[in-house]
């Protein structure tokens, strides 16, 4: 590996730990993405990658941890969920910045939601259940309950800890990846509300993964020094493909880049580390922050963001896209 660059650009100015980002806009001709972090006061800035600096400030969570972000395809529409159990549904068109609806939660855990949205809507939210192994499908904007996805009587995986909504091009039916307390990942048939297949990838609880619907291979991080790389057949099984060691413990979030070429994880040692996606090859370790870094986003033009509790935000153009 040669020797890292340094950050295109720093964001400073969130006073706090960050916890979430995410790219949004950027794409289809809508002009320079934003930047969107969630932080540890409850604050959600926004932020110009043109002037580097916060353009606006959202207050919803009442001072508790902002935990995840994402955009809906349809209009200006931001879903923050925050550690005071909502997930606020958010109007950021012509310049608003105003709570339009709030889905409250049951669950104390540290499980981000998941969407999926499809153009118009409605769209399907999946949120930690009431009971401690659940998990919850909601269909909104109407917040009807569609179901509640209870483990197998015999299976004792423990909390789900991270969610990817997902549908494969050959089938309307909706499917979920969720990641346990026990280290497993399981595959829903979320109509069917039964598990597909489960299988072990990890000794300690699963805290990021993600999933690339073109290949049909996903990839797991947890407390623990490897990452996990499995594949889903066409009957619907999931299959530890690989475990790629680490050199420290600990992973806050996984992220595969828009065009599938590469793979960035966000670390307890402070790193973060860029793999090739199709053969988890380690092609570079950012060491700029100082402290835990909890997350890590891609824009749709391969720009990498990263949060830390160091309370700054690096930005890096790596490898650009061809």
């Amino acid at each position: 590996m040669a020797a890292p660059p340094d950050p295109q650009f720093v964001l400073r100015g969130t006073q706090s730990a960050v916890h979430a980002l995410h790219f949004y806009g950027g794409a289809q001709g809508q002009g320079h993405p934003l930047l969107l972090s969630g932080s540890l006061s409850g604050l959600v800035h926004i932020w110009s990658l043109q002037t580097r600096r916060a353009i606006a400030t959202l207050d919803g969570h009442g001072g508790q941890c902002v935990t995840w972000l994402q955009t809906l395809p349809q209009g200006h529409q931001l879903l923050s969920q925050g550690r005071d159990l909502k997930l606020c549904l958010w109007d950021l068109a012509e310049g608003r910045n105003a709570i339009v609806d709030c889905v409250c939660l049951e669950s104390v855990g540290f499980c981000r939601a998941s969407i999926l949205a499809r153009g118009e809507q409605p769209w399907t939210l999946a949120v930690p259940g009431r009971g401690t192994d659940e998990i919850q499908i909601l269909e909104m904007p109407s917040k009807t309950s569609v179901c509640t996805l209870k483990p197998e009587a015999d299976a004792k995986p423990g909390m789900p800890m991270c969610l990817e909504l997902w549908q494969a091009d050959s089938s309307p039916r909706p499917l979920l990846l969720a990641g346990y307390e026990d280290g497993s990942v399981a595959l829903w048939d979320v109509s069917e509300r039964k598990v597909c297949s489960r299988i072990a990838c990890h000794t300690e609880p699963v805290m990021g993964l993600d999933f690339d619907s073109q290949k049909a291979r996903g990839v797991s991080g947890s407390a623990e020094k490897a990452l996990a790389v499995w594949s889903l057949d066409e009957q619907q099984a999931l299959q530890v493909c690989r475990t790629h060691e680490l050199t420290n413990p600990g992973i806050s979030d996984i992220k595969i880049r828009p065009d599938r070429k590469l793979l960035a994880t966000a670390g307890w040692d402070h790193r973060v580390r860029v793999f090739h996606w199709r053969t988890m090859k380690p092609l570079a370790v950012l060491a700029f922050h100082s402290a835990v870094v909890h997350c890590v986003a891609f824009a749709a033009d391969g720009l990498l963001a990263a949060g830390s509790k160091d309370h700054r935000i690096s930005v890096w153009s790596l490898y650009p896209r061809s």
